[in-house]
């Protein structure tokens, strides 16, 4: 399952440089980091419409819809997928409302 998730990091890295006529992909690394955005909100507000809906199979869409452009904009920002789950690994350390709390100390201190 999680092969999956390789491939498909694969092919978005090897498809952002095609001809962006011909690819999906490489037309939203031509719209930049702002279409990029705006694509992932549009995905994640469908995503939430199915959610409201309770359409288990809208939701398995959308959520795929929400991942893949979630993807690209992390290969976009040079965001590797594996600093994301050295980052969970870490939060697994502390409970969510303890690290909440030293989160908003952080904001406030800066």
């Amino acid at each position: 399952m999680f092969n999956d998730l390789k491939i498909l990091l694969k092919v978005i890295k090897k498809n952002k440089y095609k001809n962006y006529k011909k690819s999906y992909t490489a037309s939203l690394f031509k719209k930049g980091s702002n279409g990029c955005i705006k694509k992932f909100q549009e995905e994640s507000g469908e995503l939430v419409d199915a959610f409201k809906k309770n359409n288990k199979k809208n939701i398995i869409h959308e959520t795929a819809d929400m991942l893949y452009h979630l993807l690209v904009l992390l290969e976009l920002k040079k965001i590797k997928i594996f600093d994301i789950m050295l980052e969970i690994r870490e939060r697994r350390k502390i409970s969510g409302i303890v690290e909440k709390k030293n989160r908003k100390k952080n904001v406030r201190s800066k």
